[in-house]
């Protein structure tokens, strides 16, 4: 059977934005077997508390590689079932995902301090 990661990256110039709460769009990467199959930029819902945690369950997402990210919003993604990945260098999505999908992903500190 196939095995299939949706993921979702926080994005600002077509690059990972550091701030997960305050991006433009987030990268929808869909992967199948760990090859990329589909890559879309989604404008997200406007910034509260709680809203993107639940906007990416009901999208499907399972990772979300973020740079920094508040204790909060990861608390509800987790326990939501979706794995967060805090410390991601400001980079190309699609890089991102397959370094994970690498295990060659070098993560840094969570830039969000709240």
């Amino acid at each position: 059977m196939a095995r299939t990661i949706r993921f979702a990256i926080p994005t600002a110039y077509g690059r990972l934005c550091s701030h997960f709460g305050h991006c433009e769009s987030f990268a929808i990467i869909d992967t199948v077997d760990g090859v990329i199959t589909d890559v879309q930029f989604l404008a997200p819902p406007p910034h509260e508390p709680g809203v993107l945690p639940m906007w990416l369950k009901e999208l499907g997402v399972d990772v979300v590689i973020a740079g920094g990210i508040g204790v909060r919003a990861q608390s509800l993604l987790h326990n939501m079932g979706i794995e967060v990945i805090v410390g991601a260098p400001e980079e190309d999505p699609k890089v991102l995902v397959e370094q994970y999908l690498a295990n060659t992903l070098v993560l840094g500190e969570n830039v969000c301090s709240h």
